[in-house]
């Protein structure tokens, strides 16, 4: 595949690829390092990703011990394409244990991470800088007083958020958009056909308050690649999945087969289709993907070279489907037809009311 087309980031102006380049695995220090890559080995796959016309580039100052951001900077250092990626990194994990302010997400840290980072990175200001995670302590508004000054200082162009509650993302977005702070554009959450959780809240949110989400681990971490079996009590398969025993779900098996005969009817790797899902479902700007090698990357990048057919996302769709709990049975098309619109045809918006504004020529037709 090659990247030809972009689409904003949420409500922004910032273009972005609809697969974005995770880098968890660059570097070989710290809590990432088992499964880290060398600078000869990470060096091959950014490349390739650049070659195709990827700009988005994920990271954060805890992959590998910082050694992710020193790659990345180094990387395009060497290509001297600072300026055409779009460079996002997060912080919030401590970087100094038994210090209180070396982690969270007060503005002692996030300024001190920040700098941190634009040294790693070689760069003097971050496309998009994140919360990496809710803390459950910083109140909101010094995240996004902190936020608003340095995009006035010019260090970060966008802000976003990545694994945050529902109503933290909606109560963010709300205090930034009736202070005229700066907007939060983004929000990074685990999705995939084995963890739609996000489906319930947070998709909702973002649709409604100009959040992109991007989404991270879209193949379950692994699991949806094919690559592991159920054998009677254990997990077969080469990697880091196969070494904790069978903890997944019948239906989680299940689904692994229904992936599979979609695979086989398009003709294309379980991965591929996977990833397909994810980043053509509802509400999700990109899918963040990684590689051990610019060959599996290859492969990743084709995950959109083919239209995923109505059918078999229909049948992804029920094979991967968790009936919606508690009051969240009530918000289903079922309940509300039966009970408060009793039978009445009501809906947001008619088809075509929004048409996509797309700024490349339509195709021809024959």
């Amino acid at each position: 595949m090659t990247f030809d087309q972009y689409y904003l980031l949420g409500r922004s102006g910032l273009r972005v690829s609809r697969l974005a380049l995770g880098t968890m695995n660059f570097g070989t220090a710290g809590f990432h390092a088992p499964y880290g890559k060398t600078a000869d080995e990470a060096r091959p796959i950014f490349r390739r990703y650049v070659e195709a016309g990827g700009n988005f580039l994920d990271t954060a100052d805890f992959y590998t011990a910082g050694h992710s951001e020193e790659l990345l900077g180094q990387f395009m250092a060497e290509a001297g394409n600072r300026d055409r990626m779009v460079v996002t990194t997060k912080f919030t994990n401590s970087v100094d244990p038994g210090d209180p302010n070396a982690g969270g997400n007060g503005r002692k840290h996030l300024v001190r991470a920040l700098e941190a980072s634009l040294r790693r990175l070689r760069t003097d200001y971050v496309d998009l800088f994140l919360l990496h995670t809710w803390d459950r302590i910083t109140p909101v508004e010094e995240v996004l007083r902190t936020f608003d000054d340095l995009v006035t200082a010019g260090k970060i162009r966008y802000a976003g958020l990545s694994d945050v509650p529902a109503w933290y993302a909606s109560r963010a977005q709300t205090l930034a958009d009736a202070n005229s702070l700066t907007p939060m554009v983004s929000l990074q959450l685990p999705y995939s056909l084995i963890e739609r959780g996000i489906e319930t809240e947070h998709v909702p949110a973002a649709q409604q308050l100009g959040l992109g989400v991007t989404a991270w681990s879209p193949l379950g971490g692994g699991f949806l690649s094919g690559k592991y079996r159920s054998s009677g009590d254990a997990v077969t398969g080469q990697g880091r999945l196969a070494e904790g025993g069978d903890t997944w779900t019948p239906q989680q098996w299940q689904l692994l087969k229904t992936l599979e005969t979609a695979a086989e009817q398009l003709g294309v790797p379980m991965a591929q289709v996977a990833i397909n899902w994810v980043a053509t479902q509802p509400g999700i700007a990109s899918a963040i993907v990684g590689a051990s090698s610019p060959e599996q990357l290859g492969s990743t990048l084709a995950a959109l070279d083919f239209e995923l057919p109505a059918e078999l996302r229909a049948d992804l769709d029920r094979a991967s489907a968790t009936p919606p709990a508690g009051v969240y049975r009530m918000f289903t098309p079922e309940y509300q037809s039966w009970l408060v619109s009793t039978g009445a045809k009501v809906g947001d918006k008619p088809a075509g009311y929004a048409p996509a504004v797309r700024n490349w020529p339509a195709e021809k037709t024959a």
